[in-house]
């Protein structure tokens, strides 16, 4: 595992290092995971020993969240094949690298089939850029994630994850309130 003394990321692949030499970032150098992990690492549910499925599932989705967030060219993404990849959320229609990368990361999330009338956040009427903004603002402290159970290994790994952060910042007209905000999911990644 790369440490933050080598200006590595515990818990994340792909961010520094000579492979990463040409990356367009989004904000022009690779970001800070610094505070995130530490309110991970405070308020995380499981600690998976190194080299564990577990651990590597959660290496391999926090990477992949990363570089889906910041990482502007989906070539520069090294945690996904690029040619064949998909994503979907919510029901929504599957997503090639290109598409997600255009749409951004927040938005293609938080796509949703809810009436427009119904979203409080309407990723249809936002941006890569204002998405971004919007959760950073809300969210200083960023929204940490963590790998609950894995279902199945490889080559298709299904497993539940937690999501949280504390929204310290104003939402969408909504004050801040500074309580916990977590949100579960299952997720399936098919892996080579």
């Amino acid at each position: 595992m790369a440490s933050t003394e080598t200006g590595g990321d515990k818990y994340r692949s792909f961010m520094h290092g000579e492979g990463e030499k040409n990356t367009v970032w989004r904000h022009g150098a690779p970001p800070n995971y610094d505070i995130v992990n530490k309110l991970f690492e405070e308020e995380r549910t499981k600690e998976w020993p190194d080299g564990s499925l577990e651990e590597k599932v959660q290496r391999l989705l926090k990477t992949w969240e990363m570089e889906m967030i910041h990482k502007v060219r989906p070539d520069d993404q090294k945690s996904v094949h690029s040619q064949g990849f998909t994503a979907s959320t919510n029901g929504m229609k599957p997503l090639t690298r290109k598409e997600w990368t255009a749409i951004g990361g927040y938005n293609a999330f938080l796509a949703t089939k809810l009436p427009p009338e119904h979203r409080i956040y309407d990723p249809d009427k936002e941006t890569v850029d204002s998405g971004m903004s919007t959760f950073l603002t809300a969210f200083p402290r960023g929204f940490a994630i963590e790998v609950l159970d894995v279902y199945s290994g490889p080559p298709r790994v299904a497993f539940k994850f937690r999501h949280w952060g504390y929204m310290e910042g104003p939402f969408k007209g909504h004050p801040p309130h500074g309580q916990r905000v977590e949100f579960f999911g299952v997720c399936v990644f098919h892996v080579s």
